[in-house]
């Protein structure tokens, strides 16, 4: 049975920053048509190098040299789901890691069969609301597109079985971010409310989990680092805007200035 789960620690998370700011990741990002250049902005201000390869033939060779690879199937169609699907098997031949968005799965049938395809291709870390996490591990839930109808407390034991069947690290986001490998859970707290009327936060925070993803050593502290950069962020953020159309360049100035010693 597993415990509650328990804070990051402060010194993991600086740790795992220092190691990202020195790698500076090159992350190939097969992501949703709205959010791409939110997405390629949030990577820049962080100290990451972000790419949007979407050809097919161009997607596998570029995802075989990229530090990371991001799948996010927000505006999936037939095309880019070839491009997806070459993408990730040239990474694993590689030994790229790779992210999985699964946005809006569980609702549609094409993006959940395709999910489903993705999964036997293992990622390496999964990030996504409650209901496309328990969409995923295979319970009947009800979602509504992009928004989650259950919170991300409910959805940890999912998170946990499907972390377990694939050998996987899972981010489930919400109010709290829990993120687990099956075994061990953090609990990530932050952000604001505020980061729910931006399009593109959650996505844009895949892509920051896959270039954390690049990083050596035990993925799971890595991937935690990675909500709790951007919930910081946000949080800090939130308290000097008046409303979403300020919020974005706020943001993107608290990743860019943010430290190390600003973890612990």
């Amino acid at each position: 049975m597993n415990a509650r789960p328990v804070l990051l620690p402060a010194a993991v998370a600086a740790d795992s920053l220092t190691q990202f700011r020195h790698l500076a990741p090159l992350v190939h990002c097969l992501t949703n048509d709205v959010v791409q250049s939110f997405t390629a902005n949030v990577l820049l201000a962080l100290g990451a190098s972000p790419a949007m390869v979407v050809d097919p033939g161009e997607a596998a060779q570029f995802s075989a040299v990229a530090d990371a690879l991001l799948i996010n199937v927000g505006t999936l169609e037939r095309d880019r789901a070839d491009a997806m699907l070459a993408a990730v098997n040239s990474a694993n031949q590689a030994g790229t890691p790779w992210v999985f968005d699964p946005v809006a799965v569980g609702r549609l049938t094409f993006r959940t069969e395709f999910a489903r395809e993705l999964l036997q291709l293992k990622p390496a870390a999964i990030r996504g609301n409650a209901s496309e996490i328990m969409a995923l591990s295979g319970l009947n839930i009800q979602g509504r597109g992009v928004d989650s109808a259950n919170d991300s407390l409910t959805a940890l034991p999912a998170a946990r079985e499907l972390a377990r069947r694939i050998a996987t690290v899972v981010a489930v986001t919400g109010e709290v971010d829990y993120v687990t490998d099956g075994d061990r859970d953090w609990a990530i707290p932050g952000g604001d409310k505020i980061m729910t009327r931006v399009v593109g936060t959650g996505c844009a925070l895949s892509a920051v989990v896959a270039a954390f993803c690049a990083l050596a050593g035990d993925r799971l502290p890595h991937v935690a680092t990675a909500c709790h950069v951007m919930a910081l962020a946000g949080g800090r953020a939130s308290v000097q805007v008046q409303g979403p159309g300020s919020f974005i360049p706020a943001f993107l100035d608290h990743l860019y200035h943010l430290r190390a010693e600003d973890l612990v």
